[in-house]
């Protein structure tokens, strides 16, 4: 982007143009960053594993894996790490959305309930996606029963603005009965749940330190790390959502599951033909008998809102 060697437009001119500082153009990533970013990897990956590690676990799981290497990590330096990524023990989840205390929480609605149909209920999450340099956040939101990902967007902060355009994105497709959620600010901020509102959803969040409230995202990450984000080194924010978007439309359309009888999303949602009936969720979300008849497929309007595309927040996420 910047030409040092342009006979007609200096450095300086050209960072003017660009809103960049010289320093930024001369800036070289330091041992220590690199360091930092492959520790952040491996932690992300660790957590997935054990949820449960804490900082010290988590350190000496860090310095068995990297004492060949004579490396050795801290208490301190990993303690920082995982707050920047939102990773707390115990509480198996990216914590990326922290609580407001000035927010309304809403009820969990979801106890005992038997969700036996799409669009009953609607989830969302965020999660931390690394890259070779950095990180960018990822959220979805997902159809609890048939595990369809509705919409999903990146972003390179946690400002509320991204997860309020992929659930308008959603909401494009249909409307659930209830929409459920973590307490973090992103959810509980008025911008989100003034949306939920005005389509008169019904809200529901999970319980603080409630493992498995919102379990099937949590398997969503799971499946998207180890099936697709591990699998490549994303070189830019640009290259990561090109590389999401193909997973997702993989995942909704491709993707067989074993807990609805080898059927897809796509096909558990009604936006495509199944080659056999539609099975019948326990309230655990898994297949039991087969049913009578196969959901009936949704209009072509619908259907036609498959997010196959590559969504980029650019107001967020202009390509590196």
């Amino acid at each position: 982007m910047i030409e040092p060697m342009h006979k007609q437009i200096p450095v300086s001119r050209q960072c003017e143009l660009l809103g960049l500082g010289r320093s930024t153009l001369y800036y070289q990533a330091s041992g220590d960053d690199a360091l930092n970013e492959r520790l952040m990897r491996l932690i992300d990956e660790q957590h997935l594993q054990t949820p449960f590690y804490g900082v010290e676990q988590m350190r000496l799981h860090l310095n068995r894996l990297l004492a060949a290497e004579g490396v050795t990590v801290n208490p301190k330096r990993v303690r920082r790490l995982m707050r920047l990524m939102g990773l707390e023990a115990i509480y198996p989840k990216p914590r990326l959305s922290r609580q407001n205390p000035e927010h309304t929480v809403y009820p969990y609605l979801l106890k005992d309930l038997t969700i036996d149909r799409p669009d009953h209920v609607w989830c969302t999450d965020i999660t931390y996606i690394p890259m070779h340099r950095g990180w960018v956040y990822l959220v979805a939101v997902m159809d609890w029963f048939s595990r369809y990902v509705l919409a999903w967007e990146v972003s390179i902060t946690l400002e509320a603005s991204f997860c309020v355009d992929a659930l308008k994105r959603a909401l494009a497709m249909g409307t659930p009965a209830i929409f459920n959620s973590d307490q973090g600010s992103q959810f509980t901020s008025q911008a989100f749940t003034n949306v939920l509102r005005e389509a008169d959803i019904r809200i529901s969040m999970d319980g603080r330190g409630r493992v498995y409230d919102n379990i099937f995202v949590e398997r969503l990450w799971r499946s998207v790390k180890y099936e697709e984000v591990y699998l490549h080194d994303y070189q830019t924010v640009a290259e990561a959502v090109a590389g999401l978007g193909r997973y997702f439309a993989f995942y909704n359309h491709a993707r067989p599951h074993q807990a609805f009888g080898g059927l897809t999303p796509a096909e558990m949602y009604g936006l495509a033909t199944p080659p056999w009936p539609v099975p019948s969720m326990n309230r655990e979300g898994e297949a039991t008998r087969s049913a009578a008849s196969s959901l009936a497929l949704r209009a072509p309007s619908e259907a036609a809102e498959q997010p196959e595309t590559i969504h980029l927040n650019s107001t967020q996420c202009a390509p590196s």
